[in-house]
């Protein structure tokens, strides 16, 4: 018998209580924080920024932190030591998951608004399902097709409100902002196994290490150093999201999954796409209407049809 089994019930329940709704706190903070990069890229877009500067500038500003925690995770015993093999997947899986599939969200972000962006972004677990389908041998039941079926429900409600009042290359945008989510939906299928190997910890720092320097690598061949010629505010704006909606998030979520578990850190992010949709009616004055609601409503209800059903099986 434990020794759980002779203490008070009461206290136990508000010690878990307490360690929960912290966990759910980080949750929702890392939700809230991560909808706000499609306005911070948006907002920087103004000043006339291009993608390959911006996205560099981003990196550069979050590298220390993810050296930072790949150094301390080094120095740490008691882990097992990577194999060459983990280590070629995590780079690998970190160069398709947060570079390339980064660069397509914000060459993206260029011609959809940042609520759409946002919106398309939410849809990578409808295809994880279908990769895991494809590529894996796992069964799609009723209840993904009805997922599947609701959530593309939604984005065609959004997207047919944006047609013909939107940026002329609003498809284009489109086609590469859900190109993002299929890449990151690659990089979550493809490394499930080396995770629990690695760890999250230390997997994270060293994929993100290598997307950064992926993304460094590409403005120094692509850009003259005179890119840099920027108004001040860029970079303020590149710090920022940084920090705030790079590095903070991806540690929030790692934390909150581990105090609350994936269904609830699954019902947190339901409130990405509604939220990106009202920081950008609020910083950028973008339209937010009944149809975009409506339909965001819709892809968040699909989506949840699947994220919740999967974590409680």
């Amino acid at each position: 018998m434990s020794s759980s089994s002779v203490l008070p019930a009461a206290p136990a329940r508000t010690a878990l209580s307490l360690h929960q709704w912290v966990g759910v706190l980080f949750a929702v903070t890392g939700v809230l924080s991560f909808s706000l990069r499609p306005v911070i890229i948006k907002l920087a877009y103004g000043y006339g920024v291009d993608p390959v500067t911006l996205i560099m500038l981003r990196m550069v500003f979050a590298l220390p932190f993810f050296l930072g925690v790949a150094a301390w995770q080094s120095l740490r015993g008691g882990q097992a030591r990577v194999s060459g093999r983990d280590l070629a997947l995590t780079i690998g899986l970190g160069v398709t998951g947060y570079y390339a599939a980064s660069f397509c969200d914000f060459l993206g972000l260029r011609y959809v608004s940042a609520g759409m962006g946002r919106l398309l972004l939410f849809l990578y677990p409808t295809i994880v399902v279908l990769l895991s389908a494809l590529f894996l041998g796992k069964r799609i039941g009723w209840r993904e097709v009805i997922s599947l079926l609701v959530s593309y429900a939604g984005v065609a409600l959004v997207v047919w409100s944006e047609i013909g009042t939107g940026h002329p290359d609003f498809a284009l945008g489109a086609a590469l902002v859900f190109g993002g989510a299929f890449l990151y939906s690659v990089y979550l299928v493809g490394s499930s196994q080396v995770i629990q190997r690695v760890g999250s910890m230390r997997f994270t720092a060293y994929a993100m290490t290598a997307a950064c320097l992926c993304c460094i690598t590409q403005f120094l061949v692509l850009r003259p150093l005179s890119a840099l010629d920027l108004p001040q505010e860029v970079f303020g704006l590149a710090a920022v999201m940084a920090v705030l909606s790079t590095v903070l998030p991806v540690f929030l979520t790692a934390e909150a999954l581990r105090r609350v578990g994936a269904t609830l850190v699954a019902l947190s992010g339901a409130l990405g796409p509604v939220s990106a949709a009202v920081f950008g009616y609020l910083v950028l004055a973008e339209p937010l209407g009944w149809l975009q609601l409506a339909g965001a409503v819709l892809t968040v209800a699909g989506v949840m049809i699947i994220s919740l059903w999967k974590t409680k099986a």
